[in-house]
């Protein structure tokens, strides 16, 4: 077989080429093919294979007739005799019965597996295929393409192009390895695909293309996303209402929320009426940049275009509100929800609870703890890490305790940020020791602190005038490589020279030079010249 070398060729170079060249003629889809106006695809390759003679036509009329009878304990003792030749044209010969076709398949993988190869896998995609069973055929795909080599995906695609007309088949057989690619995030495979299809006249389906873009926005490649969509654009691959709800998040992702209004705009225009996801998704954008009024005109758009807010618009809106501190509305439109009958979820409670701890309001945080039990909605550790923080922030270390022991109960881990709660509320009592041994637990447990919780221990030491144990916290953030902040770090300096320690100072500003862990702003020069004169003082 004589190789078609085609080049890798990433989207962005197709792009590109398409951005310069103005005059590029608009193609046409005819049953999954491109066809355009001076633009001839490459012929597709045809590789004949010879007609079985003597032994081997014999065992291929016999295996056909134990076959077309199921006679499976007849067909077992010529398993023996089977050889890669005689196997595609078995295939070929039963290729009208897709389920014979499988069922042999299989069968001829349990009896010599070796015998199958990327012809025999291409024989029986095609009759799958064109079967219209995808979902078998993209079954074998993923366990070729899972267990393949380096070069494999180059060679698949061969395969399938030479046995194309051999088999009769149809595009699909190209789309179903395309979307295999995507779902398995296989993207330069997917793309490589994608363009050698385009070469000879293919082109995927929409619904496929839609799993490519969806597989990359999971990974929040959005710049590849859009680059593909204006590859569909330019291909006349006719999008849909999903396509355009993640054009739509990747523009939102990007921040390009002017662009992403455009295109739900334009959609009614393309024959598409938006959907309570395109609404959710243009509301999250307006909310992730605090434009909240826009947010909340969208809202009230989609009840005079017939679709009703679900559990993810009002969680959406509700989180955008909390962030920019405006509860009362937040509680205003939790009320709205409720009174439309949408009932709100862990994430409604958590987000609310969230908030109305943090503004130290523990009563209500509590209000809204009783009425998730109520409505039988089980709080997970975010719920409990929020109510914590809430009592910590009044300075209610024993109620939190007890609910830390409702973890137990409920049979939830603390993670970090239940202990950086928990520090908290020892900080805001100035009980920085009991402070630091909650620091000294969270570690053994496995949990990794974070700047904020060292700021609050180097803090609570500072103020306590406990300069040592302070020393000691700063050392043990050198030991996670993590710098301090500039301002508690002068004040630390500050309290040790005051105690007499200049030569400690010097030392902790090495220390921090040699782990180049030095905070923006730091000169040490000024450190080291505002030490009092008398360095004679004991560490």
């Amino acid at each position: 077989m004589n190789k078609i070398k085609t080049p890798f060729r990433r989207f962005s170079t197709l792009f590109n080429s398409i951005e310069k060249d103005k005059t590029f003629d608009k193609p046409t889809i005819v049953a999954g093919t491109l066809r355009r106006r001076n633009w001839n695809p490459l012929p597709i390759p045809h590789k004949t294979i010879p007609e079985p003679k003597g032994q081997d036509l014999d065992f291929v009329n016999i295996a056909h007739s134990h076959l077309i009878h199921s006679d499976w304990s007849r067909l077992d003792l010529l398993a023996s005799g089977l050889t890669v030749f005689r196997v595609k044209h078995i295939l070929l010969k039963i290729q009208r019965d897709y389920v014979l076709s499988l069922e042999f398949f299989k069968w001829v993988g349990n009896q010599k597996p070796n015998l199958h190869t990327l012809e025999t896998h291409s024989i029986i995609l095609h009759i799958l295929t064109r079967s219209r069973k995808f979902k078998s055929a993209e079954s074998i795909l993923r366990t070729i393409v899972v267990s393949s080599s380096i070069d494999l995906p180059s060679k698949l695609f061969e395969a399938i192009l030479y046995s194309y007309r051999l088999c009769e088949s149809s595009a699909r057989v190209f789309d179903s390895l395309f979307k295999t690619y995507a779902h398995l995030r296989k993207f330069r495979n997917a793309s490589d695909t994608f363009c050698r299809m385009k070469d000879y006249g293919f082109l995927p389906t929409v619904e496929s293309c839609n799993a490519f873009m969806s597989s990359l926005l999971d990974l929040h490649r959005v710049d590849v996303v859009l680059g593909f969509y204006r590859e569909m654009r330019c291909g006349r691959i006719s999008p849909n209402v999903f396509t355009l709800n993640m054009v739509i998040r990747a523009y939102c992702e990007l921040g390009k929320l002017d662009k992403a209004a455009e295109v739900f705009s334009e959609m009614e225009n393309m024959g598409f009426s938006p959907t309570v996801v395109s609404y959710n998704t243009m509301i999250a954008g307006y909310c992730n940049k605090d434009l909240l009024s826009l947010a909340m005109n969208l809202k009230n758009m989609m009840g005079k275009n017939g679709l009703q807010p679900n559990v993810i618009t009002f969680n959406t809106l509700i989180n955008g509100l909390c962030k920019g501190g405006k509860l009362y509305e937040a509680n205003k439109l939790f009320s709205e929800m409720r009174g439309l009958h949408v009932a709100p979820n862990i994430v409604t409670y958590n987000t609310l609870i969230s908030a109305y701890s943090q503004e130290g309001n523990c009563e209500m945080g509590g209000r809204l703890y009783e009425e998730m039990s109520r409505n039988q909605v089980k709080a997970d550790i975010l719920t409990y890490n929020a109510l914590i923080l809430g009592q910590c922030k009044k300075g209610k270390t024993k109620k939190a305790a007890y609910l830390v022991k409702d973890l137990d109960r409920e049979n939830l881990v603390p993670n970090a940020s239940t202990f950086s709660a928990l520090i908290s509320g020892q900080c805001a009592r100035k009980n920085s020791d009991r402070a630091f041994q909650l620091y000294k637990s969270m570690v053994k447990c496995g949990c990794h602190p974070n700047g904020h919780t060292f700021e609050m221990l180097l803090t609570a030491f500072c103020k306590n005038g406990d300069f040592d144990g302070a020393v000691e916290v700063l050392r043990e953030m050198f030991g996670r490589s993590m710098v301090p902040d500039l301002s508690i770090f002068s004040e630390l300096c500050a309290g040790l020279c005051r105690d007499g320690k200049e030569k400690l100072v010097t030392l902790l500003c090495s220390e921090m030079e040699a782990k180049r862990l030095v905070p923006e702003g730091f000169d040490k020069e000024k450190v080291i010249c505002s030490l009092p004169e008398n360095e004679n003082k004991a560490l």
